[in-house]
């Protein structure tokens, strides 16, 4: 030991003898003197024997060093410098020199680590990086449920998932599982473990953990490792082949979507460089705000947060049939030093946070009550749920599995609300309301078929135009229409963004006025036919409104679309909504025929009436009702909804479309629609736009003869009037029409559809009125006093009209009611 050398070099320099050898007595001062140097001379040696970490803050009083790389490493002794990483990690000096001089024998190790790092990686890749990588030990807890406690592995040990779901105190991991004893769990566990959960530990880590092997690298190919929280050094996480860094990446126009072998196409939760636009898609360089606010103390560096975060969500998409457990995220985090207890304590703090949002652990996922997706001090409150479709069961579905006690209370006699399917049809089941999916990608009804095992049919983009009379309208002549037709719609938007423009119209009187100040300025004569293409587009706008467009907000009718959309395939779900709607209820407290006719939440408690008389008590309300519905009080609140909510309500429309479904003897449009999904349905006159402009094949396999066709705009009202089979006979008039050079069969089956004649629904889905905005979407959307919540597709902004907006807002009411 050092210690010893400076002890013998004192001695000799002490031995006072005269040139020829011979002793001389010393006087008593000079004894003194001596005594009182050698006393200094234990203080100064002392005091290098047990040098401090020099990181201000640091309680390391006596560190050792880790690596015990050097030979002639420190150990616990001295050393002319401690190198920092945590509190309870640090290295010496000369395991510092024997990776870090050119002339040591670790110099080709840190290199080569150096080179892997710097061509995958952005971080500097300095010494101490280097020590936190590839020479810190893992640290792994023991499985035993009544241990748990957390040992060291020596340093040739390199963690793998699968030790760390196995380990048990004792377990030999070079080659053999054997023990060391039974009662190794007995064992004290380091002092050092206790101090991770500290604050004040975390922010004395020098360096943010970088995962290795995460399950998200084949997700994140296109990003830096170490800005998606992974490390640069593995193979898992080189970049692509050819993008040797993101700036090239930045100058792509787009970036192919990334596919990971055995997953789902339409599951993309990740954002890849210089994407946008895309619905339920995260960043995974970046944090959300949502999370900033539920995570502050990650906001000066988001590392940690990054990496459990991705890995998370990677694992979820990966097998998203079974919930995602803390137990099951903990072995997959795999990193070096004492943080990796930290992140297995902080992966618990975040997957409830995900698990509450429903960006993991929802769909149609059922857990008994000892296996609920979150904690105990979540399991106090109690629900009730006004409406059994889709937003109220998704709400529902979220909260039973959190743990919370719900009841959802239907006025009808069945649940779905404007869900409803067809099965008396031979062989297909036919949507009286939704049955399709526009756009797949991260939606979560491709992610409900996934768990269900249910195939969506992608609807192809042929759709020829007939006209009545038979003849197939030139597909030039439909391009040049649609062209104009989108046209006019640009205008609009150029329009809107004009700020002196402060009063609103209808979209009808703009297109209109839009259109003859073209023909007149342009010169261009439309021929009939062309006029009539354009009244097709038209009536296409109304079905996609839901509404004739007199009535439809120029300035807003398309207020989502300044949000990321869902991208991709537009399907048909071929068994019908209805199989995931009685999924989602399956095991939930609902009652039938329980029309609620008032919400008190003037008290502590909140009081529901139902029509039969009874009162029901509960913590929070959640009202699932169709817009139509509150315009016209179905139920009283008392207090009442503010002025600003009843505004907001009122601004919105309730649109209806209405369909027919008919069932023939054969396939009789086979042989002139030739395999299309679809086929469009020119209308004579602007008077007859709207009346079966479309229909749809609802076989895909082209087994069964059904056709669906839709009334839109004022065509609903001009059937409103008329039986069945007066609709019918209308339908199969215009059918002759466009088959003229064939025969027609009568149908052995037919529906029609009666929404806006539904006492408890009156309509199909929402749009903007003149004068109106998409902020009402979010007005509505705000709850009372943390007591009445409101869900449904009128109170989503982004997603609107759709089975798919219906079911995010009680996912988003579910996550607000849990968090109160």
């Amino acid at each position: 030991m050092s210690t010893g050398r400076l002890r013998t070099k004192k001695k000799a320099c002490s031995s006072d003898q005269s040139p020829d050898n011979l002793p001389v007595r010393s006087s008593g001062r000079q004894v003194k003197k001596k005594a009182t140097e050698a006393a200094d001379d234990d203080d100064e040696a002392s005091e290098k024997k047990y040098r401090k970490c020099e990181k201000a803050g640091c309680t390391a009083t006596c560190p050792v060093c880790f690596a015990s790389a050097a030979e002639r490493c420190a150990k616990n002794g001295y050393t002319s410098r401690w190198y920092h990483l945590s509190c309870g990690e640090h290295f010496c000096n000369e395991c510092f020199d024997h990776y870090y001089r050119s002339h040591k024998d670790g110099y080709e190790k840190y290199t080569a680590w150096k080179r892997t790092w710097t061509s995958n990686g952005k971080s500097e890749p300095s010494p101490k990086a280097f020590m936190a990588d590839q020479q810190l030990p893992y640290w792994v807890q023991c499985t035993k449920p009544e241990c748990g406690k957390w040992r060291q592995l020596t340093k040739e040990i390199q963690l793998t998932p699968q030790i760390a779901k196995t380990y048990r105190c004792g377990m030999k991991l070079n080659n053999s599982t054997k023990t060391e004893g039974s009662d190794q769990c007995s064992m004290p566990e380091d002092l050092r473990v206790a101090e991770v959960s500290d604050h004040w530990w975390y922010s004395m880590l020098i360096l943010p953990p970088l995962l290795k092997d995460s399950v998200a690298a084949p997700f994140l190919a296109a990003y830096y490792p170490d800005c998606v929280g992974m490390s640069p050094s593995c193979t898992s996480t080189n970049r692509l082949p050819g993008e040797p860094n993101l700036v090239k990446l930045e100058h792509l126009k787009s970036v192919p979507n990334v596919t990971v072998a055995g997953m789902n196409k339409y599951f993309q939760p990740f954002y890849q460089p210089n994407e946008c636009g895309k619905a339920l898609c995260v960043r995974p360089d970046v944090m959300e705000l949502d999370e900033l606010y539920e995570f502050p103390e990650y906001s000066r560096d988001p590392t940690m947060y990054l990496a459990l975060r991705n890995l998370i969500l990677a694992l979820w998409y990966t097998n998203c049939k079974e919930a995602l457990t803390p137990q099951k995220c903990i072995h997959h985090i795999i990193v070096r030093g004492l943080v990796r207890i930290r992140c297995v304590q902080e992966m618990e703090r975040i997957l409830y946070f995900m698990t509450r949002k429903g960006l993991i652990n929802t769909g149609i996922l059922s857990v008994s009550p000892d296996q609920y997706l979150l904690p105990k001090e979540y399991h106090h409150k109690s629900v009730i749920i006004v409406g059994a479709g889709a937003a109220g069961l998704a709400a529902a579905r979220q909260l039973h599995n959190f743990g919370i006690k719900v009841i959802v209370l239907e006025a009808k006699d069945r649940i779905g609300g404007r869900v409803w399917d067809e099965k008396t049809f031979t062989g297909v089941t036919v949507g009286r309301g939704a049955q399709i999916v526009n756009g797949c990608v991260n939606n979560p009804m491709a992610l409900m078929c996934e768990q269900l095992g249910i195939k969506m049919h992608k609807l192809g983009e042929k759709c020829d135009l007939i006209q009545e009379g038979g003849r197939i309208t030139d597909p030039t002549i439909d391009k040049r229409m649609d062209f104009h037709f989108n046209a006019i719609l640009d205008v609009v938007s150029e329009w809107r963004k004009d700020k002196t423009q402060h009063q609103d119209v209808p979209l009808g009187e703009k297109i209109q006025e839009i259109y003859k100040a073209f023909i007149q300025e342009s010169g261009i004569q439309f021929s009939e036919l062309e006029e009539k293409v354009l009244q097709f587009h038209l009536s296409n706008l109304e079905y996609a409104c839901g509404s004739n467009l007199s009535q439809v907000s120029a300035r807003s009718w398309d207020h989502n679309e300044f949000f990321a959309q869902f991208a991709g395939d537009h399907t048909l779900l071929t068994v019908g909504y209805s199989t995931v709607i009685d999924k989602l209820a399956e095991g939930l407290d609902i009652r039938l025929n329980f029309p609620v006719q008032s919400i008190d939440y003037s008290g502590e408690e909140v009081q529901v009436t139902t029509a039969d008389g009874t009162v029901w008590t509960t913590q929070k309300v959640l009202v699932t009702i169709p817009l139509a519905l509150l315009q016209k009080n179905a139920i009283q609140f008392n207090p009442p909804l503010s002025e600003k909510k009843i505004k907001a309500i009122n601004s919105l429309g309730a649109g209806v479309i209405e369909k027919i479904a008919l069932q023939f003897p054969y396939r009789f449009w086979d042989s002139k629609i030739q395999g299309a999904d679809f086929f469009g349905h020119v209308p004579p006159n602007s008077s007859q736009r709207g009346l079966f402009s479309v229909f749809y094949d609802m076989d895909p396999e082209g087994k069964e003869s059904i056709l669906m066709s839709v009334v839109t705009g004022d065509a609903v009202t001009t059937i409103k009037n008329l039986d069945d089979q007066q609709v019918l006979q209308q339908c199969m008039t215009v059918l002759r029409e466009l088959f003229k050079e064939q025969e027609v069969p009568d149908p052995v089956k037919f529906f029609v559809t009666r929404w806006s004649n539904d006492p408890w629904l009156q309509m199909a889905y929402s749009f903007v009125k003149t004068g109106g905005s998409g902020e009402a979407y979010d007005m509505i959307a705000e709850d009372i006093q943390g007591k009445v919540f409101f869900a449904g597709e009128a109170t989503n902004r982004h997603f609107p009209q759709t089975v798919t907006g219906a079911y995010l807002s009680g996912v988003r009411e579910a996550s607000k009611i849990a968090a109160f």
